[in-house]
């Protein structure tokens, strides 16, 4: 789809350079992905920024021109109108999970469940569980840091302390005269 460059950097920020089906960044695809009409023109969609989305090639081609005809016909999960959680639920192993009809509609449709997927999901999931795990070690050395200056302090209490009960010894010690 043709559009403004003003109007796909809009489309771009709004997803934040990433497909707002899947989740995979300009940085990991190693450019720009597409704009793409969430209603097809072709079934009524128009080119108001709202109904467009910036989508990577594997979710618009699997997307292609779908778009309900009859009241029966399963819809697909709109990113800008629920968040993911919604519909889908991300479980440990990097896979998604529908938790409900559209859910499952649009897992199936755009096979969110493909192998590089999964996989770039599980490698979020563990840089994730690493930087958390890095902020608690970061916590962990400036308490330790914290302990350690509060032992050398104590440390030099007691150092002042003996000194002082050993002039105390000193004084009571001392031959009478």
């Amino acid at each position: 789809m043709s559009c403004s460059e003003d109007l796909r950097l809009t489309i771009r920020q709004q997803a934040n350079f990433a497909c707002e089906f899947c989740g995979v960044t300009e940085t990991d695809t190693g450019g720009e992905l597409t704009v793409d009409h969430f209603q097809p023109r072709t079934k009524g969609g128009t080119n108001d920024p709202d109904s467009l989305l910036y989508c990577c090639q594997r979710c618009n081609q699997y997307k292609a021109d779908y778009w309900p005809t009859h009241p029966d016909d399963p819809s697909l999960w709109h990113p800008r109108h629920d968040p993911i959680e919604t519909h889908l639920l991300q479980l440990a192993d990097g896979t998604l999970h529908a938790i409900t009809g559209t859910g499952a509609f649009t897992l199936r449709r755009l096979r969110l469940n493909r192998t590089p997927l999964v996989a770039y999901r599980r490698r979020q999931q563990v840089q994730i569980e690493e930087r958390r795990l890095l902020e608690r070690y970061r916590h962990l050395v400036i308490v330790l840091e914290q302990l350690y200056q509060r032992q050398v302090l104590l440390l030099e209490e007691q150092q002042r302390l003996l000194d002082t009960q050993r002039l105390l010894l000193q004084l009571l010690l001392r031959p009478k005269k």
